[in-house]
């Protein structure tokens, strides 16, 4: 199954976002974008890729201990950027410091598994909302138009594995759907 360890905004958070993203369907441009489903919307910290059953109950395990070594932590969403023109996303803000090590803490976790992490990076606090169409469309007025957002923060407390079912119809914008497979709880803080 294709994995990865998430944030997971709450509800509140979500709305706050949606309307932000709404103004921004609106902008010239935006049609050359495919828009990201709310349902779909997260913060990934690990993305594993394709997990083998035999794989998953040390990974879980792993997991759980990592969420267990660290502390709940505020988060809010925040801003904007982009990766190049290709891909445009909401921001973070709070105990960033944190969320990396959390990020970090679940990389070991897969690898530690036996698990191929080699394509993680330097992990980037992002929630992505859109992808171009168009090599060519240029992002930066919509991460302009991100700039003055700034959502209600929340207490994050939990570390989630996500198992995303890649769209298989072939109806173009089809996205895939992204299913819960198991949330551990952090470190009560302080």
């Amino acid at each position: 199954m294709r994995l990865f360890a998430a944030v997971l905004p709450p509800a509140a958070a979500v709305d706050e976002l949606a309307l932000a993203a709404r103004k921004l369907r609106d902008m010239p441009g935006a049609g050359g974008l495919r828009w990201t489903e709310r349902a779909g919307w997260h913060f990934t910290l690990a993305f594993m890729g394709e997990v083998p059953d035999e794989r998953v109950p040390d990974l879980t395990e792993r997991l759980a201990r990592a969420a267990h070594r660290t502390e709940a932590f505020r988060l809010a969403l925040h801003g904007g950027g982009r990766f190049g023109d290709r891909a445009l996303w909401a921001g973070a803000a709070g105990d960033l410091a944190v969320m990396r090590r959390l990020a970090e803490r679940a990389d070991a976790a897969a690898r530690k598994a036996g698990l191929d992490m080699d394509q993680h990076r330097g992990y980037t606090p992002h929630l992505t909302l859109a992808r171009s169409r168009a090599a060519t469309l240029d992002l930066r007025p919509f991460v302009t138009a991100l700039d003055a957002f700034e959502g209600t923060p929340w207490t994050v407390g939990d570390l989630a594995l996500v198992r995303s079912n890649l769209p298989r119809s072939g109806v173009p914008g089809e996205q895939p759907r992204y299913e819960e497979v198991e949330r551990w709880p952090l470190r009560a803080a302080g």
